[in-house]
């Protein structure tokens, strides 16, 4: 006889709420590891998201696809907001549990790169398997443009025929191909949309990298990070990356 469904079956709960390991005997060891596993957890639902948005773009059904993007810049702002709930753990809390991580570290999670892989920004940290099939197929942006160049506009074939695994490379012609969308927004809309679903996300990822910043700065000041980064220093150094640059730097010539 096959038993009824429960909430507690359907989610899982009894591998999920026992998949929690802290090492030491410190309480903010246990709030550590569940901010991080929500992350990982709200990573997954990310990679699915975009997963299927590149799918659509792909078919040039943008339309359809805006669920999607904006569904995952909605999960970044929850991410962000996280970071809100790990800031009431003091320097002097992490302290005494930190030496229980080794050399684990957030540089390390393959979901994570593998969402910025996705998207566009490739190259650096510490890839997986995710990551690694990920760079093996255009991503969200390459697939952007080459909806783009099949609406008609003028885009390069170094930005349609490329190595995927390699970093993308800005191109003023594909800027001046989606500025051409910003100027006639009533004529080509879908793909204008398209742009500002993909601006909101990232700016969204731009906004989680600063408050990331933030909280690290707060919790450990200046100290190496503990998989062997630099740290503050080397977080900071990621703000300034785009997975669409073209779309930010077009707003000059407009």
């Amino acid at each position: 006889m096959t038993e009824p469904m429960t909430y507690g079956r359907y989610l899982g709960l009894d591998q999920l709420l026992s998949a929690q390991h802290p090492i030491s005997d410190r309480d903010d060891e246990l709030l550590f590891i569940v901010i991080h596993q929500t992350k990982e957890l709200w990573l997954k639902q990310t990679i699915a998201e975009v997963r299927h948005a590149i799918a659509l773009v792909r078919a040039d059904k943008p339309v359809e696809a805006y669920k999607s993007l904006a569904r995952v810049s909605r999960i970044q702002a929850v991410m962000t907001l996280s970071w809100d709930v790990l800031a009431t753990m003091t320097p002097s809390d992490y302290t005494r549990f930190r030496e229980v991580l080794g050399t684990s570290s957030g540089f390390q999670s393959d979901q994570f790169r593998a969402v910025e892989t996705m998207l566009g920004v490739r190259g650096g940290g510490v890839p997986g398997p995710l990551t690694d099939a990920a760079g093996k197929e255009p991503s969200l942006w390459d697939e952007a443009n080459a909806a783009l160049a099949r609406a008609g506009f003028a885009v390069p074939q170094e930005a349609l025929q490329r190595d995927w695994a390699q970093p993308y490379v800005p191109s003023k012609a594909v800027e001046d191909a989606w500025a051409n969308v910003y100027r006639d927004t009533s004529g080509q809309w879908e793909l204008y949309q398209l742009a500002e679903k993909l601006v909101d996300i990232d700016d969204a990822l731009a906004t989680w990298r600063h408050k990331h910043v933030l909280t690290v700065s707060r919790v450990i000041g200046m100290k190496r990070g503990t998989g062997g980064t630099a740290g503050v220093p080397y977080l900071e150094s990621t703000l300034v990356k785009r997975a669409f640059p073209e779309l930010w730097s077009l707003r000059t010539q407009l």
